[in-house]
């Protein structure tokens, strides 16, 4: 459908505006929610995340192309909870405690909503226990934990004890991200992965849910 190739443009071309207002207007014309998520939404974001891989968009540009996807969200979301569409999971996410970056997941969470998840962006300078009350509250089936300090980094694994000692933890799949962390510490303080960028975390995101 034309406006669905135009609205999938839009995003890509990082439009924010001219997005927000081909949304409404693909509303007006009687498309689905549901429609415009799966048809331009998902697809072009999932473009976008392609190409930074390729070196072809950088940091600020996917934000921007983030920027435009959220601003169609905040008309679909509404419809899309009222008319009971099933959304790929639902993550909590934030930045540990006494980290106070969070450009980057951010970043993610927004690259997360695009590619169809319900996200809960619980900020910057998370405590293990606000995270356990976030996964209890919206009974998330993903926790996102970023740091960007190897000082806060060690708080991760706070964060998973806590989820354990909650009886919370086979519940939730957990990812982290950021600067300091990588693969290895992700297998040594029992997390489930590890994304160096956001258009690596959307991917893992859709692989662990999808092996619930």
């Amino acid at each position: 459908m034309a406006i669905l190739d135009d609205l999938k443009v839009t995003v890509i071309d990082m439009e924010v505006e001219k997005t927000a207002k081909l949304t409404q207007k693909a509303l007006d014309d009687g498309l689905e929610a549901g429609e415009i998520l799966d048809g331009a939404l998902i697809p072009a974001m999932d473009l976008v995340g392609e190409q930074y891989e390729r070196g072809e968009k950088y940091v600020p540009e996917m934000l921007l192309s983030a920027h435009a996807m959220k601003g169609a969200m905040k008309l679909l979301r509404p419809l899309l909870v009222s008319s009971g569409a099933k959304m790929k999971g639902c993550v909590v996410m934030g930045t540990v405690e006494g980290d106070l970056h969070d450009i980057g997941q951010n970043l993610v969470g927004m690259m997360f909503e695009g590619a169809g998840f319900e996200v809960y962006n619980l900020g910057a300078e998370i405590s293990a226990e606000e995270f356990v009350k976030g996964v209890r509250e919206h009974e998330a089936n993903l926790v996102g934990l970023s740091a960007l300090l190897t000082t806060t980094m060690l708080h991760m694994s706070e964060v998973i004890d806590a989820l354990k000692e909650a009886g919370l933890r086979d519940q939730v799949k957990v990812m982290i991200g950021g600067a300091p962390v990588s693969q290895e510490f992700a297998d040594e303080i029992g997390a489930d992965g590890y994304a160096p960028d956001a258009a690596s975390a959307v991917k893992l995101a859709e692989q662990l849910v999808s092996h619930r």
